[in-house]
């Protein structure tokens, strides 16, 4: 007898197929390493890192050390990703950090965090649509003298990612594959450009100087580094379609962490060694989001730039569509276990894909970016436009939300493991995620303080409070929901986290 519930057959009264199997876990076996590495990666948009986050950074920061920064952070998240790959094996689940904190914390506050996830990655993928339909409606008038408001670009976005959200997930590995790898390319190019061909000061490895890292940027400039990362903690989330999740997936969270890690790093200083170390902050500043634009017209050509324009974007569509993922699978396991409705808790039957969790990413994308739409009446290049506030206020609410979640993933692998007898064998996986969550709470810390800087807010703006108390009304919002249902339904309070565990014990208990 099968024992796989893609293809259990259960009966209703009657005699009636129900297929409740089908319905309610994602389909097995339908990614390998380089399908999951590829859908985890590309969620980090490496060129919108390299031609957005990093011209910030030194512009708004004034830190030469950016490329430390990233060799930093990488240590602190590859210390975080030891007790998170480690947990990955003892929980498969599509809820990914609701999960682990479920496991580790209780259902109360695996609820806590459910709602938190779910803002925190619609926040960053929403947030994404401002940036993309602003260089979209850019390249239109440029390339083509056509003007377009770019909010219409945008919602095509929408929907098109929601159509390849309906999509085998196969077909969207493959999507974001070529995508990443092209943009990948392109980046190292210019690194090997800028390395052979450096401004005055040659080849000086200044910015990985520790004195660099010196001052009172050093904090908020750690806040917009880590959001380059985020993308590479998703890999649990498709633990239930891969053969072999306790070995693929912690596989592919150290191939991402150390893959992202070395070529920020390496990227981030390949800026610095073509403009010059004492140049790059000037240079940042006059240049803003076009400083990678201008230093490869005048070593690569503008061909060059011309495609590097281009695949900007379609990096950007990747990340939507990596983020979408993560978002539909989020809404399956909260639905699958009574977080909410069940109609999210079910896969559509011709793709296996979470449908309903799908429709609902796509409706609220298409919400916010039609009310940021109908909010903007000044032209698209205007600092000010809510198209461009519409990514630094969504991608720093998502940003905090996620830094939040490590952190008590962090908290909830030591306590798992001594709860479970395990502290002694253990030991040093749980030494390494109590550092690395006292690390993440100090970037959160950091965070909630200087957030009027990240969203480019005054000192006495009431965003610098507004924003990141969305994340705070997620968490309240979610820790009621769990206590209601721990007073009123303790049965579905005992399934907070453990997703398809839940449904092969309901399968095994009416047999």
């Amino acid at each position: 007898m099968t024992t796989d519930s893609s293809r259990t057959n259960t009966s209703a009264p009657g005699g009636i197929s129900t297929f409740k199997g089908q319905e309610r876990a994602l389909r097995a076996d339908r990614l390998g390493t380089g399908g999951l590495l590829l859908s985890v990666l590309a969620a980090t948009a490496p060129l919108m890192v390299v031609a957005g986050v990093m011209p910030t950074t030194y512009a708004v920061m004034g830190i030469v050390g950016q490329p430390l920064l990233f060799v930093v952070l990488g240590v602190v998240l590859i210390l975080f990703s030891v007790g998170y790959a480690e947990m990955s094996r003892h929980v498969h689940n599509a809820g990914a950090f609701y999960a682990y904190i479920s496991r580790g914390l209780g259902g109360t506050a695996g609820a806590g965090a459910a709602l938190v996830a779910l803002v925190a990655y619609n926040a960053l993928q929403v947030g994404i649509y401002g940036i993309f339909g602003f260089e979209v409606s850019g390249l239109l008038a440029t390339y083509a003298d056509l003007e377009v408001a770019w909010w219409i670009p945008a919602l095509l976005a929408v929907l098109a990612v929601g159509l390849l959200g309906w999509l085998k997930i196969d077909v969207n590995a493959r999507v974001l594959g070529v995508l990443l790898v092209i943009e990948v390319l392109l980046v190292v190019i210019f690194d090997v450009a800028a390395i052979t061909d450096p401004a005055k000061e040659g080849l000086s490895l200044h910015a990985f100087d520790p004195d660099t890292l010196t001052g009172a940027g050093v904090g908020t400039a750690l806040c917009f580094c880590i959001a380059a990362f985020l993308g590479f903690e998703q890999a649990p989330v498709y633990a239930e379609e891969t053969s072999r999740p306790h070995v693929l997936v912690p596989r592919v969270m150290f191939l991402a962490v150390g893959g992202v890690a070395v070529f920020f790093a390496l990227s981030s200083w390949a800026l610095t060694v073509a403009t010059g170390p004492s140049a790059i902050v000037g240079t940042a500043q006059k240049q803003s989001a076009g400083l990678l634009f201008f230093l490869t017209e005048s070593r690569l050509g503008g061909t060059f730039t011309d495609v590097l324009h281009i695949l900007f974007v379609t990096g950007m569509f990747a990340a939507l569509l990596s983020f979408h993922n993560v978002v539909a699978r989020y809404a399956f396991a909260m639905g699958r276990e009574g977080l909410l409705p069940a109609a999210f808790g079910r896969t559509s039957g011709s793709s296996g894909a979470p449908g309903t969790g799908s429709l609902l990413q796509t409706a609220v994308a298409a919400v916010v970016v039609i009310g940021f739409a109908v909010a903007d009446d000044k032209p698209v290049g205007d600092p000010t436009a809510p198209v461009l506030h519409l990514f630094t206020w969504c991608g720093n609410i998502g940003a905090l939300g996620v830094i939040l979640l490590m952190a008590a993933a962090s908290l909830s692998v030591v306590v798992f493991f001594v709860r479970r007898g395990a502290a002694g064998a253990q030991s040093w996986r749980l030494l390494t995620s109590a550092l690395a969550g006292i690390a993440l709470l100090v970037i959160a810390g950091y965070t909630v303080k200087d957030f009027e800087v990240l969203v480019g807010a005054g000192p006495d703006s009431s965003l610098s409070w507004v924003l990141p108390g969305i994340i705070g009304l997620a968490l309240a919002a979610g820790l009621v929901l769990g206590l209601v249902l721990r007073a009123r339904a303790p049965e579905k309070h005992a399934r907070i986290g453990l997703g398809n565990e839940a449904f092969q014990l309901d399968k095994a208990a009416s047999s």
